[in-house]
């Protein structure tokens, strides 16, 4: 029997299982997760983002609008994402699971990546660590916190697995039951098969989850136009293929504006918000930009874009006014925005940052606006909110922020 390597936990209706586990009276009942607050007269509007099994068995399925789900589920209870909450919950699990296994990697908020070996990487011990996982997980955060497993030899046929059965399933694949067991998906089923990935192969005359797995991976490499192919179809087909370390190319951050906030004057107080968190992210992590572009886009016409390149760093406040400077034509006019976003490029780590002869810039050192930016960052987080801001913004706290 082939060596198992991964285990590939993926919680069942994550936002929503959190929702009921942490308020009783949702238990049982359909619940939909939405971005949006509840508006007058208690009407909600925007799209149901995630949804508890109880809706999904009603029909309720992918993101759709909540004027449809209500139509699908009259008996749906709408719950305002709290992202922060979700956050919690999965650091909780991920605790829980290092009690009894190594957790290698958290790969999303509700997606967690388990390294097998020694006894482990015989399939009936897998099994087994896999339904421990499940118990500790009831046990230590919540028994409304479910999960499907899935077990493989690499991580690409642990997460394949994982999808297979749910909610709380647990399935494994290898080489003595591939592709067999996964023939009756689509192509586009499996992670990282896009709808254009799936039209390219279909031009190259593979049609099916066995023509893929029986392609030569050199042959895979000229069909993804790249190396991620080979590696791709070595993966399906069981070779212990390792995850390549990426390395960072940029910061962003964008935000789709709620009605209020999609005057231009807005707009741009949201924008300048969004330039001081994608700052104080790379400063966080250590690195300098020497690019920065701000884009708009609008109504009914093309979106709004300005750049800039400029000496490396990561002063909020050279960014934030260079964010000023490029966005002043789009402030002064009268179209409405839809979304804004900013993002930071040329990126290298402080410590590898030349000196500059005319600026006061000590090579591989922060200058004096910069570790002032630094303070502003410690006080804030220190706090648990915004204490000190640089300047008019506006904040717009979404999806992701709540909690």
């Amino acid at each position: 029997m082939t060596p198992m390597r991964t285990l590939y936990l993926d919680m069942n209706g994550f936002f929503a299982s959190v929702e009921q586990q942490v308020q009783p009276r949702l238990r049982g009942r359909p619940v939909g997760i939405t971005a949006l607050e509840t508006g007058p007269h208690n009407n909600w509007a925007g799209g149901v983002v995630a949804a508890s099994y109880e809706a999904k068995d009603a029909g309720v399925k992918g993101i759709i609008s909540v004027r449809e789900a209500r139509s699908i589920c009259p008996e749906i209870i709408f719950i305002q994402a709290r992202h922060k909450l979700y956050a919690r919950a999965n650091q909780a699990i991920a605790r829980a699971i290092d009690r009894i296994a190594e957790v290698e990697y958290i790969r999303s908020i509700d997606e967690i990546q388990v390294g097998l070996g020694g006894p482990t990487s015989e399939l009936p011990a897998a099994l087994d660590l896999a339904r421990q996982i499940k118990q500790v997980i009831r046990n230590d955060v919540g028994q409304y916190m479910r999960c499907s497993i899935g077990i493989g030899p690499n991580q690409l046929l642990a997460k394949i697995a994982g999808k297979l059965e749910k909610p709380d399933g647990l399935q494994w694949l290898a080489p003595e039951n591939m592709p067999d067991r996964i023939a009756h998906l689509q192509l586009d089923d499996l992670p990282g098969i896009s709808r254009r990935m799936k039209e390219r192969l279909f031009k190259a005359h593979v049609w099916t989850i066995e023509d893929l797995h029986a392609l030569d991976p050199r042959h895979a490499r000229m069909i993804w136009r790249s190396v991620e192919g080979e590696r791709f179809v070595r993966g399906l087909q069981g070779e212990n293929i390792p995850l390549l370390e990426t390395s960072r190319s940029g910061y962003g951050q964008s935000k789709v504006l709620a009605p209020e906030y999609r005057n231009p004057v807005s707009a741009c107080k949201v924008g300048r918000w969004l330039t001081e968190r994608a700052v104080a992210r790379m400063r966080r992590d250590g690195f300098c930009a020497g690019y920065f572009s701000v884009y708009i886009s609008r109504f009914n016409q093309r979106g709004f874009k300005r750049s800039r390149t400029l000496t490396r760093s990561q002063d909020t406040r050279v960014f934030m006014g260079l964010f000023d400077e490029l966005s002043r034509p789009f402030s002064q006019g009268h179209t409405h925005a839809v979304s804004v976003s900013v993002q930071l490029g040329k990126l290298i780590p402080l410590d590898e940052r030349p000196g500059e002869l005319f600026q006061p810039l000590e090579a591989g050192k922060a200058n004096r606006s910069e570790k002032l930016s630094t303070v502003v960052d410690h006080l804030n987080r220190r706090y648990g909110r915004k204490v000190i801001q640089h300047g008019v913004q506006q904040e717009h706290l979404g999806f992701f922020d709540r909690g």
